[in-house]
């Protein structure tokens, strides 16, 4: 396991930390890539974390969200103990059972999920999975149908 210390940063409203060259070097050897996602775990002040290396704007960034340090977005420019490893096992994350519910009952915008790239479905999923609240929950459901049926955009995509 990789261990440095960073600065808690924020792009936009993420906050995230940049991982040094030579730790990115020896998880790309681990990881037999240097190109879309990677999973890693390690551990944030101690406190242990499983998350995805992604690339963003030329530079690899380890973004840190409230489960994996509390309060992350009140404590940037905060120096953290970070340490990271390469985390092959599958992560498969299972649809909301709203969204799995919506999908059965509009055939249609279940039609246009099932035939969408593996990678998108597995976006959609993923960005349903992980709200909050169950408002929001539902409101993005409601939006990520819509998206389906060719009523407007969801989690940056335009078109089905």
């Amino acid at each position: 396991m990789e261990a440095f210390k960073a600065e808690l940063k924020i792009i936009g409203v993420n906050p995230f930390v940049y991982v040094p060259c030579e730790v990115l070097t020896n998880i790309f050897i681990q990881a037999s890539k240097d190109k879309g996602y990677i999973p890693i775990y390690g551990t944030i002040n101690a406190v242990p974390y499983k998350q995805t290396l992604v690339k963003f704007k030329g530079a690899w960034r380890l973004y840190i969200n409230t489960k994996m340090l509390k309060n992350s977005t009140k404590r940037i420019g905060e120096t953290i103990d970070i340490s990271v490893e390469y985390g092959p096992a599958d992560r498969p994350i299972k649809p909301h059972q709203k969204f799995e519910k919506a999908l059965v009952e509009n055939e249609k915008a279940k039609f246009v999920f099932d035939r969408l790239s593996a990678s998108r479905r597995q976006e959609i999923v993923r960005y349903i999975s992980f709200l909050k609240t169950e408002e929001s929950v539902d409101r993005n459901i409601i939006k990520a149908v819509d998206f389906l049926l060719g009523k407007g955009r969801f989690v940056g995509i335009g078109k089905p």
